[in-house]
Order: C-alpha cells, then structure tokens, then sequence
C-alpha cells in the first residue's frame, strides 16, 4: 500500500470513529483528519474530496489560514470496508501461516546441518514455533467461520416487505468495524442506501425501519445531544416520546 493510500485510509477510519464534522487538516493543537497540508497527506486529502468520500461541510478563515470542516460520507465508509475487509485481511493472514509452516521443514534441517551441536535446543524452539502457528491457524479459521457466517440473516418474507432490508443490516455491520459502538445516524443510513436503491422514500425507509426494529435485527437509539440542534430532523422515528436518530447492529 502505498503513503496517499495509508494517509487516506488513516483519515477515514478517523473519521469513522468519530462521527460528526471534523477538521480536514490538523491545526497546532487542534485535531484533524490530517496531520499536514503537504506532501502524501495533501494528496490523499484532495483524493477524498474528488472522489466523494468525504465532503466539504464549511470553512473558517482565521487571519491568512483557511480551515476547512468535512463529514465522511457513505461512499467513505465503503471505502474503507473494501479496502479493509477482515475477511481479506484473515484470508491473507491464514496464507501467510501456511507459507510459514511448509517452509519450516527446510529451515530446520539447515539449521540441523549447520548448528548440529544446538541440535536438542533448535528442535523445541521449532517445535514451540510451530505449536504457535497452529494455534494462530486455528483462531484464523474458526474467526473466518464467524465473518462469514455474520451475513444479515433476512428471511424470504421480510425481503420482499423491505427489499432494501440486507443493504442496510451490511452497511450497519461495516460501521460496526470502524466504531466499536457501531452507531449510525439515519440521514447516513438513507444516503448509503439510495446509491442502491434511488427510489427509496424518507417514508418508506422509516417504515423499514420499524419492521427490522421488531424483527429484532437492529436496534434504534435516540439523539442524545440535546444542547446541539438535529441535523436533518426529518429523518428522526418518533415513538411516544422518544426520538429515535440512530441504528446500529
């Protein structure tokens, strides 16, 4: 991977575990999703503005410096999932445990040969070594059973009262591995889920909503920064009195 796509990568996943408008660039002691203006930084940042994946909010000028604010977009986060994917990384990881352990034969009888005086303790370093690759295989494979048996579960049913049922529960379970609470507000959820589906109404959506809240396969949370004001408050489920402006898995 190369440094635009590591500094590229670093600032999405900032972004996605905090949520919110956020600085473009870092400013003295303030944070940002970048740490500088120039080289590798520069270009990954102009990347994620041409590209969508994130986008301007608004600017401040103070004296001769431009501070720019932006907001990870759905595309962003998609991003970030594609390039990476704990399947892939685990995939790969298991790869590179087999190479090492089919190698190890030949290793060891050089050693033998060279080192034959160290012979006794060589033979239970390896052994340990390989008693850890097995292991590390092990937790490989059964955490690549878990990722891919972690598919939204959707029954016949409920997929054709809510089409869009899987694209959602998907996009909760790749915000799920950028944040460790998983939360996702509803005007981004509706956003991600009208690239695939562009006749989806705010309407609909909501309804949705309702009927994977009561299937169990999600969860609805409520705004809990009252002093602030709601973005985009249209999108909010209200339920007695409760407001409800965020889903997660």
């Amino acid at each position: 991977m190369d440094k635009i796509t590591e500094a590229l990568l670093e600032a999405l996943k900032q972004g996605m575990a905090e949520p919110g408008e956020q600085r473009l660039f870092k400013s003295g002691k303030l944070g940002g999703l970048f740490p500088s203006r120039g080289g590798a930084n520069a270009e990954a940042a102009a990347w994620a503005l041409r590209d969508g994946l994130l986008e301007m909010v608004r600017s401040e000028t103070k004296g001769k410096t431009v501070v720019e604010w932006v907001r990870l977009t759905p595309r962003g986060v998609n991003f970030v999932h594609d390039q990476e994917s704990p399947v892939q990384v685990l995939r790969e990881l298991r790869e590179e445990i087999r190479t090492s352990r089919d190698g190890v034969p030949a290793w060891l009888a050089q050693v033998r040969q060279e080192l034959l005086a160290a012979q006794d303790r060589l033979t239970e370093e390896v052994r340990k070594y390989l008693q850890r690759l097995d292991a590390l295989a092990a937790r490989v494979d059964e955490a690549l059973k878990r990722a891919e048996a972690a598919a939204p579960a959707v029954s016949e049913g409920l997929a054709q009262a809510v089409p869009w049922a899987a694209d959602a529960l998907a996009y909760l379970d790749r915000r799920l591995a950028g944040d460790a609470h998983g939360r996702c507000s509803l005007p981004e959820l509706f956003a991600a889920l009208r690239e695939r589906h562009a006749e989806l109404s705010l309407t609909a959506f909501q309804e949705g909503l309702r009927r994977l809240y009561d299937r169990r396969l999600l969860r609805l949370l409520p705004f809990d920064t009252p002093a602030e004001p709601m973005p985009e408050p249209e999108h909010a489920l209200l339920d007695g009195a409760a407001v409800f402006y965020y889903a997660a898995r």
